[in-house]
């Protein structure tokens, strides 16, 4: 079969092969152009060494290479070259103990994960298949390459890789595959989090997030986010629900872009909810502050799945205030913008949209409009541009301490005053106004006086 390779790939190649050795576009990239997608990387495999690759191209980085991967640069361009290899024992279920070099691509494709991913291509040889990737391709199965308990013991990550690309492709796993993935999978606690992180997000931003129950399903989830079986364990016998708080969770996720934090704070956003059950005498069960329990939580697991700090603040506040349901009042909702914070809006309303969408039929058309109210009064409140910041108030603290308030807490503390009256009348917002009414509580209140700064 004919593939098309980018320029920079083919010169790659054609620059190896003319200096007598084999090279082919190996792996994912592969893999994509059959399925017709657009690869994000191009890995190359060849019979060259590392020091023959060098030697061949102007521009090389080592970027692993005792592993045997040179970056070739074309331009603003890198690819990742990497010589033909047999990997050693894997005593710690993440590292070969060694790596040995070899002439023979077969060796090579036999070391990698999966059958999709070991498939190679060049223009002269064509598509190189020893496994039956194509036509697991064609099927929609993602099986190992041989046996599966080994590739898995060779590194444990593969387990949670198989289930992000089933996920991505909305392939099937194949039995065996699927069976030693449960086996063995304890063993993940051998990986570091960074790298279950990475996992995590591809899996989440893909075209089946829900597919999350796999891997609840098949125990990993119990090794890196027992939280989650928490949830998935837990029901929810009120009227507003039909789901477990994971089933919700699952169903929440297919109603929000493939956006990261949006994933993310859908698949927290009822984190808090195990630990805040109680029933009543009627057997209806209530999950009271588990917004604010929830958004701690968050924090807390991000944090251990080594995301970044400010992936972690935007979640926890999506989690804390996922819940908000103001009464449909300007005052009141502009108290709330501020309260909230502007920056989690829109995607505020995409969160509480698709938490609705999740739950039971009931009042279902209520709480849309009800979201739908909120939504276009903050449209209203934004195109007045109405002040629902402190930092948006016309006067300043060094307005204050001209006034001559002595500059301390008391400045602050009558800015916050200033601005709770701004947010009940968005009008009074002009400096004269504004320093008229700081005068009063001036007057009012026993505050030092100072100095009018200069």
């Amino acid at each position: 079969m004919k593939m098309i390779l980018p320029e920079q790939v083919t010169n790659i190649i054609e620059t190896l092969q003319n200096n007598g050795h084999e090279a082919y576009a190996v792996g994912g990239c592969v893999r994509d152009l059959y399925l017709g997608k657009t690869p994000a990387d191009w890995d190359i495999t060849t019979s060259a060494s590392p020091g023959q690759v060098k030697s061949l191209f102007s521009h090389t980085i080592d970027t692993g290479i005792i592993h045997g991967t040179v970056t070739v640069m074309m331009g603003k361009n890198g690819y990742e070259v990497t010589t033909y290899r047999v990997d050693g024992e894997y005593k710690d279920g993440r590292h070969p103990e060694q790596v040995m070099f070899t002439s023979l691509l077969s060796e090579d494709l036999c070391r990698r994960d999966f059958t999709i991913n070991a498939m190679a291509y060049n223009e002269q040889q064509g598509l190189v298949d020893l496994f039956g990737g194509l036509e697991d391709l064609k099927k929609g199965v993602i099986r190992c390459v041989g046996n599966p308990r080994e590739r898995f013991s060779e590194d444990a990550l593969r387990m949670l890789r198989a289930l992000r690309l089933s996920a991505q492709l909305g392939f099937e796993i194949e039995p065996n595959t699927y069976h030693a993935i449960c086996e063995l999978a304890p063993t993940i606690e051998k990986v570091s989090m960074e790298r279950i992180m990475v996992e995590l997000n591809k899996l989440l931003m893909s075209e089946h997030p829900d597919r999350m129950r796999m891997v609840y399903e098949t125990g990993l989830t119990r090794v890196f986010l027992p939280e989650f079986d928490a949830m998935m364990k837990t029901p929810q016998n009120n009227k507003h629900h039909c789901y477990s708080v994971g089933e919700h969770t699952l169903h929440s996720l297919e109603h929000v872009p493939p956006d990261k934090t949006l994933r993310l704070a859908m698949l927290f956003h009822d984190v808090g909810k195990p630990a805040t059950r109680t029933t009543d005498e009627k057997g209806q069960d209530h999950f009271y502050g588990h917004q604010e329990v929830g958004a701690e939580m968050t924090g807390d697991i991000l944090r251990r799945l080594k995301y970044d700090n400010d992936t972690i603040a935007t979640v926890k506040r999506f989690v804390r205030f996922h819940d908000e349901r103001p009464k449909i009042d300007r005052p009141v909702i502009r108290k709330t913008i501020a309260r909230i914070g502007i920056s989690c809006f829109p995607e505020l309303f995409v969160i509480k949209r698709a938490d609705t969408l999740a739950q039971s039929d009931y009042r279902r058309r209520d709480k849309l409009q009800q979201i739908r109210d909120f939504e276009t009064v903050f449209g209203e409140i934004m195109e007045a541009g109405e002040c629902v910041e402190k930092k948006n108030l016309c006067i300043s603290g060094r307005d204050i301490m001209n006034l001559g308030v002595a500059q301390g807490s008391m400045v602050g503390d009558l800015l916050d005053v200033l601005f709770q009256e701004v947010l009940e009348h968005p009008e009074r917002n002009t400096p004269k106004q504004l320093l008229t009414m700081a005068e009063e509580r001036i007057k009012k209140g026993n505050i030092p006086k100072r100095k009018p700064v200069e």
